[in-house]
């Protein structure tokens, strides 16, 4: 529940906060005659987003048995690697308003109402189609919860009309490195769970069975902290469903995991550093 609402939420605000820029800018110079342009961009990339959704859930929900498996392992790692690109390249984007208000003025210069509806409904349609293969991923963990999904749509778009319409300021860049932090443990996870499905349908190997195991039937799970960390546990079935929490991994998903959090973290803390130094 709480990974579906940090999709939504994340994804949409994203979106909110591009046509909130747009709108803004078109605003603040007189131009306003092209927000229908915006407006009928954005309800076509929701349209689009829509179809695509249905169009995929059609196309990939007969898959039984290892085709199943493989499928599931498949649209994992894919969000996986979504959300990882995602997150580094939003790393990089400190100047990401300014580039995209110098869009819009070269659109409207060259009086260009399509290439102003084709910038919003790209962007809306990037997000949209980003969601619908996060949350494919998210539902083969713990299911997918709609009033989480429809929470984080409408709290971002209260959140981005705030930001862009009223006078609040928000530190942008602190949210996002929050929420990103969260995206890389939720990404590992898919990993994890990708992996696993992989090694269900004997494409890789387990390597070690479990390297650790406190789930209810171990001998110890029933003693000290175990009851809480366990899978079926308070504290591991929500972490399971969030981080793809796994309480008794085999070698390959252990390694899998804290190797893609290394990595992630190294190429995160590199991009901040360049843009520090510059």
């Amino acid at each position: 529940m709480i990974a579906d609402f940090l999709i939504t939420f994340r994804e949409t605000l994203e979106a909110a906060l591009v046509v909130g820029i747009v709108l803004a800018y078109l605003s603040r110079t007189k131009q306003t005659r092209y927000n229908n342009v915006v407006y009928i961009g954005v309800a076509a990339g929701i349209v689009a987003s829509v179809i695509g959704a249905l169009l995929f859930i059609e196309v990939f929900h007969g898959f039984e048995g290892r085709a199943e498996q493989i499928f599931e392992g498949v649209t994992m790692l894919l969000g996986a690697f979504l959300l990882t690109t995602m997150i580094l390249w939003m790393a990089k984007q400190k100047h990401v308003a300014k580039e995209l208000q110098n869009k819009v003025s070269m659109e409207i210069e060259e009086a260009s109402k399509f290439g102003l509806f084709l910038l919003v409904f790209v962007a809306v349609l990037r997000e949209g189609i980003e969601t619908v293969i996060f949350l494919r991923a998210a539902s083969f963990v713990s299911g997918n919860s709609l009033f989480a999904i429809i929470a984080g749509v409408i709290a971002a778009i209260f959140l981005g009309f705030l930001i862009f319409v009223s006078s609040m300021k928000i530190n942008l860049k602190t949210f996002f490195n929050f929420t990103n932090i969260l995206l890389i443990l939720f990404a590992a996870g898919l990993i994890v769970n990708g992996v696993h499905e992989f090694q269900e349908a004997k494409i890789i190997p387990e390597l070690i069975g479990h390297v650790w195991d406190i789930n209810p039937q171990a001998p110890l799970a029933s003693e000290g902290i175990y009851p809480l960390i366990h899978e079926k546990g308070a504290i591991g079935e929500l972490f399971k469903d969030l981080f793809g929490y796994n309480a008794s991994p085999s070698l390959f998903e252990a390694m899998a995991y804290f190797v893609y959090i290394i990595l992630v973290l190294m190429l995160w803390k590199n991009i901040n550093v360049k843009d520090d130094s510059k």
